[in-house]
């Protein structure tokens, strides 16, 4: 095993609150035997008060068409990963992605350009459900690419202080997705865990792949596209995402979002709507 494997199935193990374990059970039992692992990932995995929050969590599948009754699910699933949906659990709110284990561990590699599943799974997570022992190994396997993809992709300037590599890198993943985030949001998210990211540093440089670097222009355009293609998927399976999107903007933006009664019934609609605001204001890059 190494170093950086090490590194990752330490911290994927790291005990979370025992909600967030029931609820992580409860989205693999929706799906059933296609179930393989769910991750909890993102702002909420340092939040010790998780009443009005929304949770975000992966689901790992072994295939699409097993994970749905509705066959127009699965085909989408595979045509434009991943899928989101809404769920609730004992007075927790969550919003989970479906993923394939074979698209977990794609998405997690320097083969995809697309930086939305690496970048956020460079960050801490939380492997909270696994079906067995192999798909657990399999999630850690997946997830132990996704730092050296990112360090991979920025590539590291002569002279380049370990942890300024990170920062500079979720820079340049942050300007690839449309994201409602404050300014600096991608610098803090390294500051509010230095020592992580120092230890990460060496393993994770030690592991980047040839093929790692790329146009950061195309990663925009397709990252930018991809988020628009995404949130139209989503306006059919993720009940309430036009409240979400509100709810989004309003804490990571730092703006104050009201809906009509009309934005909250069509998402889409809504999000076109606000889109053209929202990028004047700087709510959303």
């Amino acid at each position: 095993m190494s170093e950086l494997r090490k590194l990752v199935a330490e911290e994927l193990a790291t005990p979370v609150d025992p909600r967030v374990r029931a609820m992580a059970q409860a989205i693999a039992a929706k799906h059933g035997q296609a179930s393989r692992a769910v991750l909890f990932y993102g702002s909420c995995l340092r939040e010790k008060k998780l009443e009005g929050l929304m949770l975000d969590f992966y689901l790992i599948v072994s295939s699409y068409r097993a994970a749905y009754p509705k066959r127009w699910l699965a085909v989408a699933n595979r045509l434009i990963p991943p899928n989101v949906f809404y769920f609730e659990e004992h007075e927790l709110v969550a919003k989970y992605a479906v993923l394939s284990e074979a698209d977990f561990r794609r998405l997690n590699g320097p083969e995809t350009s697309s930086v939305s599943v690496w970048a956020r799974f460079a960050q801490p997570s939380r492997l909270v459900w696994a079906a067995d022992a192999e798909a657990r190994e399999r999630a850690i396997d997946a997830v132990s690419r996704a730092a050296p993809t990112l360090l991979g992709a920025a590539g590291q300037r002569k002279g380049e202080k370990p942890l300024d590599w990170w920062r500079r890198a979720f820079v340049l993943t942050y300007s690839a997705e449309l994201r409602a985030e404050r300014k600096g949001r991608s610098v803090s998210v390294v500051d509010a865990d230095r020592p992580r990211y120092q230890r990460f540093t060496g393993p994770a440089a030690a592991e980047i792949e040839r093929g790692s670097s790329g146009s950061w222009r195309w990663r925009r355009i397709e990252g930018k596209t991809l988020s628009v293609v995404r949130l139209a998927k989503a306006s059919a399976t993720f009940a309430g995402g036009a409240d979400y999107i509100a709810w989004k903007i309003n804490r990571h933006a730092g703006v104050e979002i009201r809906l009509k009664p009309w934005q909250q019934k069509h998402p889409l609609l809504a999000a076109i709507s606000l889109l053209p605001r929202l990028l004047k204001s700087g709510a959303v890059r």
